[in-house]
C-alpha cells in the first residue's frame, strides 16, 4: 500500500503526443494527477476521462498537470483518447501489469466483451486517482476494486484549493502500531 507523505514508485511510459512521460521529472510546480483507467472496453472510464478533460485546465492554472494511463497499447489508447476528445489531457499507454501492482491497482480477469461491444483484455488494472506532489509523495490517493462510483474531479480540485490555502498536509501517514 502506498503511503502518503512517502515517495511513490516511479512511472515512466509513452504518451500518445506529449513524448515519454517520466514521473520524476514530469512534474509540475504543485504536483500531477495520475489518472488510472481500465482501458478502452470501459465506458465508465470514458465518462471519467471527459470529466477529467474538462477540468485539466484548473489543475493547471494550478500549477498541477495531468496524465490518464492504462494498460492498453497505443492503438486502443488513442481510440479511447479520441472518443473522450483528448485535447490537452496527457495519456500514457502500455503500463505493465507489475507497475500497476506496484502503485497498489487491482488486477481484474477478462469477461469478454463489454456492453458497448469492445473486448477485454485478458488481464488489466482496476481505476485508481493519485495527486502526488512535486517531491514525487503521495499526497492523495484513491483506488478501486470496480469500475462504479468514482472520485470527481470538481471535488478534487475544491479540495486542492483548501490544502493550497490552508497548507494542509497529506494524511493517512501513520505506518506505526495500532
Amino acid at each position: 500500500m502506498l503511503l502518503p507523505r512517502q515517495k511513490t514508485p516511479n512511472l515512466e511510459l509513452e504518451t500518445l503526443d506529449h513524448g515519454a512521460f517520466n514521473l520524476s521529472t514530469d512534474i509540475a510546480e504543485l504536483g500531477v494527477v495520475i489518472c488510472y483507467y481500465r482501458g478502452l472496453h470501459c465506458p465508465i472510464c470514458a465518462k471519467q476521462l471527459m470529466d477529467l478533460q474538462s477540468h485539466v485546465d484548473e489543475f493547471a492554472k494550478r500549477g498541477v498537470t495531468c496524465i490518464a494511463v492504462s494498460s492498453d497499447d497505443k492503438q486502443r489508447t488513442q481510440q479511447m483518447a479520441d472518443k473522450v476528445g483528448a485535447g490537452n489531457l496527457k495519456f500514457g499507454y502500455g503500463m505493465s501489469l507489475a507497475k500497476a501492482k506496484e502503485w497498489g491497482l487491482y488486477i481484474s480477469t477478462s469477461r469478454g466483451t463489454t456492453s458497448i461491444g469492445i473486448e477485454e483484455p485478458a488481464l488489466f488494472s482496476e481505476p485508481g486517482l493519485f495527486l502526488v506532489g512535486p517531491d514525487q509523495c503521495l499526497y492523495y490517493g484513491s483506488v478501486q476494486t470496480m469500475p462504479f462510483a468514482r472520485p470527481h474531479f470538481a471535488e478534487l480540485l475544491g479540495a486542492l484549493d483548501f490544502a493550497i490555502t490552508n497548507d494542509y498536509p497529506a494524511r493517512g501517514e501513520y505506518s506505526g502500531e495500532v
